[in-house]
């Protein structure tokens, strides 16, 4: 599944995905704005609650610094809302309940769990530019310091 993976320089494919309220948000409405996008399994686990509380502490340092951050996972709005209001999450969250998003980027496939060969969501992070190209693409990251090191990167 490895060969689905995008690299810098690639089309971030577009999509179209209702937020945690409903409303509907397409990368295209964001060009000219450099946007963060990352795919996590669940909401409401630890390992995303992490990395979502991770990306609010910073979201003023990335905002300031000219990114939009946008999280995709396969829940329904309805939990997606609770998540955000539980944890104070600021940015929008997107449903991909069928997976096309996912797959499109290559954050969907076979990976590692416990050992264990199983397929789901790849946690996997996206710098898309201006130009709605890739600029970073990063495929099973760990949920905890990702951010950090994300920040290092870009120089935030």
């Amino acid at each position: 599944m490895t060969d689905d993976r995008l690299a810098p320089g690639d089309l971030a494919p577009d999509f179209t995905l209702p937020d945690s309220g409903g409303r509907e948000l397409s990368l295209s409405s964001l060009r000219g704005q450099r946007v963060i996008i990352y795919f996590y399994p669940a909401a409401m686990t630890p390992g995303c609650t992490k990395q979502a509380c991770d990306f609010r502490d910073s979201r003023s340092d990335l905002s300031d610094a000219g990114f939009t951050v946008l999280g995709i996972s396969p829940d329904a709005p309805a939990k997606l809302a609770r998540f955000a209001e539980q944890e104070g999450l600021s940015f929008p969250l997107l449903s991909d309940p069928d997976r096309e998003v996912l797959k499109a980027y290559g954050a969907f496939g076979e990976k590692m769990l416990y050992g264990k060969k199983t397929v789901g969501v790849i946690r996997s992070t996206f710098v898309v530019g201006a130009d709605g190209r890739i600029e970073n693409a990063y495929y099973g990251v760990k949920a905890t310091g990702h951010v950090a090191r994300l920040r290092k990167d870009l120089g935030v």
